[in-house]
């Protein structure tokens, strides 16, 4: 059989923006966030979350601006971003995104933030819809359950924790109960397909991403005045946290992708979440922070020139508009 070489890409600009960019962007918020409540707990410098906020906010709306002007040229191309788990979970956090930047904005407009968080759960509402119905008329071994699930149906939880901030707390509540049902039930399958199966090296860092919930559900608890729920959810996530770093090697053997995005956030929202806490959780939250700290810049660099190179649309399989 004769040898046939791809399509070229059609002349345009942004036609394939890899929806990929977006974890690693994620991770920045996480980052930036943490920072800001390291100042407020452990009066820490002010102006390092804000910075890293600022930055993230810019890098963010660029991504979006240039992924939208994929999408508008070809609306059909977001079916089949989401067939595949690099462009599910890159597409999920471009819509989380939206919650973060409404977390970086309160604090200086609040109506604005107030606008931006609302637009992130239409958003999140009609992904959630579109990807019920890629599985729907997909193949089976799509709607496996993954870690990016979490992204995808409980991601709804950074919105809540928005909420919080923006006087809404009924609603925060009412999300952060569905979510915390579906939470649970994806960590109990996540649970048995890590002890039943074997996880390809390729997949394996989005494993990391088990850790988020459990932050992101403490972090909310905590905002709601339900201190002993904040505290179980903190203890959980450093048992994950904890398997993670035991299992780093097995994590990376696979060796750099843009999965490593999926390091970045959870490490920054647990850092958020004990150094929230205090007591005793006031040095871990410290460490975590470190942790962040040393990991979500380099990688997001990393992801970030791949793109600029024009390499990440390739190794992540990104579609064409």
């Amino acid at each position: 059989m004769a040898f046939k070489p791809p399509p070229a890409t059609k002349p345009g600009l942004w036609r394939r923006t890899p929806p990929a960019v977006f974890p690693s962007i994620m991770g920045l918020f996480g980052l930036g966030l943490a920072w800001r409540r390291a100042a407020d707990a452990v009066s820490g410098p002010e102006g390092i979350g804000e910075v890293i906020l600022g930055a993230a906010s810019l890098l963010f709306l660029f991504a979006l601006v240039a992924y939208l002007s994929k999408l508008a040229r070809r609306p059909g191309v977001l079916i089949e971003e989401l067939r595949i788990v690099p462009g599910r979970a890159g597409v999920g956090t471009m819509v989380l995104c939206l919650y973060l930047l409404a977390l970086a904005l309160a604090p200086y407009a609040a109506s604005v933030a107030y606008v931006i968080a609302m637009a992130g759960f239409a958003a999140h509402g009609v992904l959630v819809l579109v990807l019920i119905f890629v599985f729907a008329t997909g193949p089976a071994e799509q709607r496996r359950v993954t870690p990016v699930w979490h992204l995808n149906f409980v991601g709804f939880i950074i919105g809540a924790l928005a909420l919080t901030q923006l006087g809404s707390p009924f609603g925060a509540l009412a999300v952060f109960g569905v979510t915390t049902l579906i939470a649970v039930w994806i960590w109990a399958v996540g649970l048995e397909q890590v002890l039943r199966e074997t996880v390809p090296p390729p997949l394996r860092p989005i494993q990391a991403i088990h850790l988020s919930p459990a932050a992101l559900l403490g972090l909310v608890a905590a905002a709601l005045g339900l201190e002993a729920v904040a505290t179980c959810f903190a203890a959980l996530s450093a048992v994950i946290l904890v398997w993670l770093l035991v299992r780093v090697l097995w994590l990376t053997a696979g060796g750099f992708s843009a999965l490593w995005g999926a390091f970045t956030f959870p490490a920054a929202a647990t850092a958020s979440l004990w150094l929230t806490l205090g007591g005793i959780w006031h040095w871990p939250g410290i460490a975590a922070l470190a942790l962040a700290t040393f990991i979500v810049p380099p990688i997001a660099f990393w992801i970030i020139r791949l793109w600029a190179g024009g390499q990440l649309a390739v190794k992540t399989n990104a579609a064409t508009a």
